[in-house]
């Protein structure tokens, strides 16, 4: 039966070569012992038959068949084991159960054999008839005695007379027993029986046949031996049985005369057992106890019992089977050898070596049998360590494969219980190290992956002590491994993005320059890489093995963690972690192929995206393991790791320079303190030893040479042996002088700290030094050629040199050969062996002081691992993205720049977050910087109803067509949105890549997805070059519609129609933005903190152009002058400039951004402020669209800001003031919305901008345009709001405006005449609103506002500081002016509102004042020249049905006011005179010929006057009143001129009187002259009544 048993092989061991069948009737290992079906003893006996069958039919036991089948006797007590090496001893080394082969011999019916012995009496069949006979009566096998059971089949095993079947049937019964349960663990005596068991098999003698029963018989002893090691009596195995069996195993292995199916079923039995018995290990450390070192502590006494010694010469093998000379065979065994190899060797065939010696005392008597523990393991992983020795002769590299197969399964089973135990540890440290990383450096493959297998499962389990070590093997990886190749310029790549790939790895130190060295040896290159001192060139299929070793441990969770806090974060140690990035992540380049294999860059990129993913795995977890303290103490050694790296970097090219650096970063405490100095040049590693020697030898620096000498220790060292200590440190420099200084302070430290006793005094030491120096250069110099020196010459140097004596001739023995043996060189220039072995030993002696491995099983260390390593990373993966074609590449890759961005913006680190976002916007090619064309965007409706707009254009087309570009954009975007907090110069890039989508309308402006929205229309494209609706296309086809489309578009110099195909790019690139969600992105962006925020606006404002004009302009302190008026015709703008929708963009994004709250106002408003005005300066050089914005969003920051003073209302209306008439009409409507926003602040802001002579400017150029109702309602906003807006500064420009307002209302005439002249010719008019309503409603409103804004009048007054006159004037006239003016409004409905508010303000309680005499000019300055105006034929014909009606009620209003005012007046000396005025205009008015209303009105106006002042007493007769007898003769000498009966009908008494005599006292008083002033007053009043409503009527009265 062919059967291959990998049941037991440990899981993840990766068996080499091709598997191997092996020959086996036995079947594999169950886990559980199969259930017998027959019957145990039966089973038993049925194998003792076939044994003694398969005896007599050998020629030797041909006749003693009746014996084996009746014989009886009583078995034999087997002895114990130690007797049984003293019988054997005592034997002459022949081993086993059986004696000597005449007592073997035995007769057939009781006959006489040879010598006269019975056949009867042969051991070998008796003891299988006395067990038949033991096991007639026993009913349950499991209590028979265990080692009675076995005795007979293990004599078989034994005896050097059994052929190579029989030996095969014995073992294949125990087998059987072991594999059914027949033994088991409660069976009596079993350790016993075990160790008769171990110690048969493993010292098995048969006579040799041919060689395939021979190794039947061999595999079978495998098998048996691994049964017996994994099986359930394995644990009871003691340290010699296992070394026994261990060593067997290992024979076989070894013995390459043997077939190579059975070696390699060797070791595979022995890769099982090693799993198991390593595997217990883990036990024996628990029953041990958790107390540290408690089971080396039990083990102590057991150490050194047990020894192993395998060996796989030649000459122990199986021997051939020699020719038949006689009935005899030589039989073959496999023993011990006195060198404890397995020996093969000839016997005599007369012999059958039975142990015959009575063992009845021991069978009683039970041995202590301890199970197997650390002793038996420790030996066997020195025996398996051993064998890895590369310079070892005996051991052939088929060996060496093996062992480290072997060895690898130990340390994947209890690696870490390794590094646990000491004794274990130290080999795992010192010997297995040694000899492994040398066989690294093998050429031979086998070697090389086996070797590379085993360090990589040795530093994943016990990397926690092989912290030296680990470094050692992994500077080497990474020196062999790292290319000196620069990376290839590819046509499309930026060479930017791998701009973060390092070209060398930081740990490689130069070549030392080997001129003027003091070194007369020089070691060629090549020869240093075959010593390992260098990477060298490795074979492409090493490499890739190197690489996949490499990628296995940075793929374990903790291992880069762990490499960058032990030995980047440590100053005298490399810096692994970013050198092994660095290299995975050059080797992930597709070049690196060419130097290795086509496997290399997948396996490189693969490792170096395992450890990015290990570290997003861990970004949610707890950090654990180091606390703040802890970090920032890396943190700082980092930095002085930097700062030391650079000094001695400035140390080797300038060693004063490079002190002097050190001491100011604070690494040497005092420059002036030689020993501070000495201490740092000696403790580092990184000065060049060459300028070293060179520096400490100056004549200057003798103090700082004998402090560096100070540091050695000489004490009990030879002086060859202390000059070896201090040479290795420095380089002896080549000039005399200097290698004269160093001698001569070196032996004064030498002859004071180890006071020799062959050397005298300093002189001789001085003399001794020098030889010593020259023996050396005359021993190992390439460059002397004749006879070296020998021992005699160099004393016969030294004669008389020490205090006029000779040396001991042993003592310059001595140092002559250790001179002549190693020269005293630097380590790493040592040319022979000799350079491996000091490097070790130095670095065992590191490893005392070395600190151990700090375990990293946290994530607190990586925001720093990643921020020193993420460079090579993205850099790698924006190649590797850029040049693949695989679907699994752009995916890994893909989630490698996911996680990257995680981690960055996880851990703050916004630079890598930054270069991300470069490299995937390169590669997305929408970041261009510049604008991409629009002028041949089509706009396209598609869809089978055309319900959807597409923007067909040149950006569109080619970013739809690239796959690559659309994948990283949506990269990109996963990257960015939800990291947005974190992004820094990044902004540049994504804010371009909004502007080029935004022009092509692939995504809304910001102001669509920020919440603080604007009372604006969205920012404005260019129109499309055409717009094209497919849906009546659709029907249309062929190459004549083609032909004609094309025609007609080149015809009307039209761009063509976009082709399908675009059309289906262009979607592709609508359906790749909506998946980007820049909405989502612009949204996050208003919740940013301040940081993020101020790089973002950076970014911004970066893209608007520069201004040409200064930054900061000159201001008065004062108010600003109003611009003077300006000609009412446009002037035609020079050079209209082009509109670019992405400054209005940017500055729309920057404008909300600031205004999102009053942190981003304060911190970014400026920045904002500053650009908007410089864009509003540079008016005349930008499109309007673009200034209107800008005006508005400047005036929304002046209302957030107000507070601050980067930004002032003043300054802003100057500058919007000083637009031409064309630009501020274009402005209106945004710069109208502004302003409203502002005034609605109840703050200063208001007021500040209420009183800017330059607001009022903008109001009044602004009122004639299409934004007079934007004009109005502010201007309402300020009269109305509460506090009021109007104030002392602002008072009479709002009249002023309010009355502009109403005199356009004059317009309004027009309908009103043309619905008055249709209604009278019996015609129906539309009663709607007109174009010109809303202006005769503002201007109606007006009045309104005017009226109101009169209550403010005496508040004004107070808060003046005019005298009360002039106040009077400054603050009534205003009012009085425009509502006059406006009472000859041709408008009938304006006039009629400024009529009822002119009355109502002329009868305010607020109007009159008894302290003053001033509002007594209402009638001399409103009323009066009112009638004078009303009284003009043109204003009259203005509106001539309503101007009569007009008159009627300025007559009434005249009336009313002075009676309402006649109590005031009758004090008042001016009474008489304003008297006559109101008389004279009565009279001019009746005689103005307008008809009956106003004769009526009139008289009755006066009656009522003349009855009231009647009433008052004031207008009396003469005889009753005397003083007011001219009033009296006044009033009725102008009454009678235009009323003459008017007199009789108020006063009929005194009509009755004779009027002469009533009225001659007062005529003849009068003097003739008297009406004549009268009548100038009167005109001249008129005069001026017309001077002050001329400038405001002239208009109307043309109308």
């Amino acid at each position: 039966m062919v059967t291959i048993n990998n049941s037991l092989r440990p899981e993840g061991h990766r068996p080499n070569g091709p598997p191997h069948q092996m020959a086996s009737s036995s079947p594999s290992t169950p886990t559980h012992s199969p259930t017998v079906a027959r019957d145990p003893v039966a089973l038993v006996v049925q194998e003792c038959i076939s044994v003694t069958a398969a005896m007599r039919k050998h020629a030797r036991w041909a006749h003693s068949s009746v014996s084996a089948i009746l014989g009886g006797g009583s078995v034999k007590v087997p002895p114990s084991p130690r007797q049984e090496k003293g019988d054997r001893k005592a034997a002459g080394g022949s081993s086993g159960f059986l004696g000597d082969e005449e007592s073997a011999v035995a007769s057939r019916w009781g006959l006489r054999g040879k010598k006269g012995k019975s056949m009867q009496d042969n051991p070998l069949m008796s003891a299988f008839t006395r067990l038949r006979n033991d096991l007639k009566g026993c009913k349950d096998l499991r209590g028979f005695d265990t080692p009675a059971l076995l005795h007979p089949f293990l004599q078989v095993i034994r005896s050097s007379s059994t052929s190579a079947a029989i030996t095969s049937l014995a073992l294949s019964a125990i087998t059987k027993f072991l594999a059914y349960g027949l033994i088991v663990r409660e069976s009596p005596r079993l350790p016993l029986a075990m160790q008769l068991l171990s110690s048969a098999i493993t010292h098995c003698r048969f006579e040799a046949s041919d060689t395939a029963a021979d190794e039947i018989v061999l595999l079978r002893i495998l098998k048996l031996m691994e049964r017996m090691v994994s099986g359930p009596g394995g644990d009871i195995l003691s340290d010699e049985s296992i070394c026994e069996i261990m060593e067997t195993g290992l024979s076989m292995c070894c013995q390459f005369r043997l077939s190579e199916l059975l070696r390699r079923n060797a070791e595979i039995s022995m890769v099982t057992m090693c799993q198991v018995i390593f595997e217990r290990l883990k036990h024996l450390e628990i029953e041990a106890g958790e107390e540290p070192g408690a089971l080396e502590e039990h083990t102590k006494d057991d150490m050194d019992v047990v020894k192993m010694d395998p060996s796989g010469n030649a000459t122990h093998n199986l021997h051939e089977k020699e020719p038949k000379i006689s009935d005899e065979r030589p039989s073959s065994r496999l023993s011990k050898t006195h060198d404890g190899g397995v020996e093969a060797g000839p016997l005599d065939g007369n012999t059958s070596a039975l142990d015959l010696s009575n063992g009845t005392k021991e069978m009683d008597e039970e041995m202590v049998i301890k199970p197997y523990s650390l002793p038996s393991i420790r030996e066997l992983f020195r025996v398996l360590v051993d064998l890895l020795d590369p310079h070892d002769k005996q051991h052939t590299d088929t060996m060496r494969v093996m062992a480290l197969r072997i060895v690898d399964v130990a340390l994947e089973v209890a690696g870490p219980s390794i590094a646990n135990h000491p004794s274990l540890a130290t080999l795992a440290k010192d010997t297995l190290c040694r000899h492994l990383f040398q066989l690294v450096r093998s050429e031979n493959m086998a070697i090389l992956n086996e070797s590379l297998r085993v360090a990589g499962t040795l530093l994943a389990t016990c990397r926690g002590v092989l912290k030296l070590q680990q470094e050692l093997f992994l500077a080497y990886m990474v020196a062999c491994l790292f290319p000196r190749v620069e990376i290839p310029v590819e046509p499309g790549i930026d060479p930017k993005l791998y701009a973060g790939v390092p070209q060398a790895p930081g740990l490689v130190k130069p070549a030392p320059s080997q001129t003027n060295s003091g070194r007369s040896t020089p070691v060629p290159v090549k020869d240093r890489q075959k010593l390992g001192l260098e990477g060298g060139a490795r074979k492409p299929d090493a490499r890739e093995a190197m690489v996949e070793s490499l990628g296995a441990l940075v793929r374990i969770p903790e291992f880069m963690c762990e490499l960058f806090v032990n030995y980047d974060c440590e100053i005298d140690r490399s810096d692994l972690c970013v050198d092994i990035v660095g290299l995975l992540s050059r080797n992930a380049f597709p070049d690196s192929a060419t130097w290795s294999t086509t496997n290399v860059p997948p396996l490189c990129l693969d490792a170096l995206l395992g450890f990015v993913n290990t570290m997003a795995d861990r970004l949610d977890d707890e950090p654990a393991g180091a606390n703040d303290a802890e970090i920032e103490a890396l943190r700082r050694q980092r930095r002085m790791k930097k700062i030391i790296i650079k000094g001695a970097t400035k140390f080797n090219e300038n060693p004063k320079a490079g002190l002097a650096f050190l001491a100011s970063q604070g690494i040497i405490d005092n420059l002036d303190n030689p020993s501070s100095v000495a201490k740092f040049l000696k403790g580092t590693t990184r000065i060049d030893k060459r300028k070293l020697g060179e520096f400490i030898a100056k004549k200057d620096n003798t103090e700082l040479l004998s402090a560096y000498m100070d540091l050695f220790d000489f004490a009990g060292q030879r002086v060859d042996e202390a000059l070896r200590q201090i040479l290795y440190s420095f380089r002896l420099p080549g000039e005399s002088q200097l290698i004269e200084r160093i001698v001569v302070d070196f032996s004064a430290k030498y002859c004071s700290k180890a006071e020799p006793e062959y050397i005298a005094n300093e002189d001789a030491c001085f003399i001794l030094t020098y030889a010593i120096i020259m023996l050396n250069v005359d021993q190992h110099s390439p460059k002397v050629k004749g006879k070296r020196m020998a021992v005699e010459d160099f004393a016969k140097n030294l004669r008389g040199t020490n205090d006029g004596k000779d040396y001991d001739p042993e003592f310059t023995q001595a140092v002559f050969d250790a001179i002549k043996a190693r020269e005293i060189v630097l380590p790493e220039e040592h040319d022979d062996r000799h350079s491996y072995d000091h490097a070790w030993k130095e670095l065992l002696v590191k490893i005392q002081s070395a600190s151990d491995m700090a375990s990293c099983e946290t994530n607190v260390f990586d925001s720093d691992m990643f921020a020193a390593t993420w460079k090579p990373i993205v850099a790698t993966l924006s190649y590797v993205f850029l040049s693949a074609t695989d679907d699994a590449v752009f995916s890994r890759v893909v989630i490698g720049f996911n996680q990257c961005a995680q981690i960055a913006a996880k851990y703050g680190l916004s630079e890598a977050l930054d270069h991300i976002i470069f490299c995937l916007s390169s590669i997305g090619t929408l970041a261009s910087e510049h604008p991409p064309n629009t002028s041949l965007n089509t706009e396209v409706q598609v869809g089978e109803k055309a319900e959807k707009n597409i923007m067909v254009s040149e950006t569109a087309v080619r970013f739809g067509r690239d796959p690559k570009a659309q994948l990283s954009t949506i990269v990109l975007s996963r990257v960015v949105l939800g990291n947005e907090d974190f992004i820094r110069d990044g902004w540049g890039f994504l804010t371009r890549i909004m502007l080029n989508l935004f022009m092509n309308s692939l995504i809304p402006p910001p102001s669509v997805a920020i919440p603080l929205a604007f009372d604006l229309p969205a920012i404005p494209l260019h129109p499309p070059a055409q717009i094209i609706d497919r849906g009546d296309k659709a029907n249309e086809s062929g190459l004549f519609s083609a032909l004609s489309s094309y025609v007609s578009s080149f015809a009307n110099d039209e761009p063509p129609e976009p082709s399908d195909q675009e059309i289906d790019y262009t979607l592709c690139t609508v359906d790749c933005i909506t998946e980007c969600s820049f909405e989502e992105i612009f949204s996050n962006i208003s919740d940013m903190p301040l940081e993020a925020l101020k790089s973002l606006m950076a970014s911004l404002l970066e893209l608007i152009p520069e201004d040409a004009s200064p930054q900061v302009i000159a201001v008065k302190p004062d108010l600003p002058a109003p611009s003077p008026v300006r000609p009412n015709a446009p002037k035609p703008r020079p050079n209209p400039a082009l509109y670019d929708p992405t400054v209005v963009f940017v500055l729309e994004l920057a404008t909300l951004i600031a205004l999102r709250d009053e942190e981003t106002v304060e911190a970014l408003g400026k920045d904002v402020a500053d650009t908007l005005q410089s864009a509003i300066r540079q008016a005349s050089k930008l499109h309007f669209v673009t200034i209107s914005r800008a005006v508005y969003y400047l005036l929304k920051l002046l209302r957030a800001s107000n507070n601050h003073d980067y930004i002032r209302a003043p300054v802003i209306l100057h500058a919007i003031s000083s637009f031409d008439d064309e630009l501020m009409t274009q402005c209106s409507q945004p710069l109208l919305k502004g302003l409203s926003d502002c005034v609605k602040v109840p703050s200063g802001l208001r007021n500040e901008i209420a009183t800017s002579p330059d607001f009022w400017v903008i109001l009044n150029r602004l009122q004639p345009t299409e934004a007079a109702a934007d004009v109005f309602q502010i201007l309402n906003d300020l009269v109305t709001s509460d506090p009021i807006g109007i104030s002392v500064d602002n008072y009479e420009a709002a009249v002023a405006l309010l009355n502009k307002f109403a005199t356009s209302g004059s317009i309004g005439a027009q309908d009103e005449q043309r619905r008055e002249y249709a209604a009278r010719r019996g015609k129906q008019t539309k009663t709607g609103k007109t174009k010109n309503s809303e202006t005769v409603t503002r201007g109606t409103e007006a009045m309104n506002v005017i009226y109101q804004m009169t209550s403010r009048v005496p508040h004004f007054i107070e808060q003046s500081h005019l005298e009360t006159t002039e106040a009077w004037n400054t603050y009534w006239s205003p009012v009085f002016r425009a509502l006059t003016q406006q009472c000859l409004n041709p408008c009938r409905e304006i006039r009629q509102q400024a009529f009822s508010s002119l009355q109502r303000t002329l009868l305010s309680a607020d109007l009159a004042s008894p302290s003053h005499k001033e509002w007594t000019a209402i009638f001399g300055e409103v009323l009066f020249p009112l009638i004078t105006q009303l009284l003009k034929p043109e204003v009259y014909q203005s509106d001539p049905s309503g101007m009569a009606e007009t008159r009627v009620q300025a007559a009434t209003l005249l009336c009313k006011i002075f009676l309402h005012y006649l109590v005031e007046l009758s004090e008042w000396e001016g009474m008489l005179d304003l008297w006559m005025r109101i008389l004279g205009v009565m009279d001019r008015l009746m005689n103005s010929g307008q008809g009956d209303n106003l004769e009526e009105a009139l008289p009755e106006s006066l009656k009522n006057i003349l009855l009231v002042m009647t009433n008052a007493g004031l207008l009396k007769p003469p005889e009753e009143k005397p003083d007011a007898e001219e009033l009296w003769t006044q009033t009725w000498k102008r009454l009678d001129r235009f009323l003459p009966d008017l007199f009789k009908e108020l006063f009929p008494e005194e009509a009755n009187k004779p009027r002469a005599k009533n009225m001659a006292s007062p005529v003849e008083q009068m003097s003739p002259t008297v009406p004549v002033p009268d009548e100038k007053r009167e005109e001249a009043s008129e005069k001026e009544a017309e001077r002050g409503t001329e400038e405001e009527g002239q208009g109307q009265v043309q109308a």
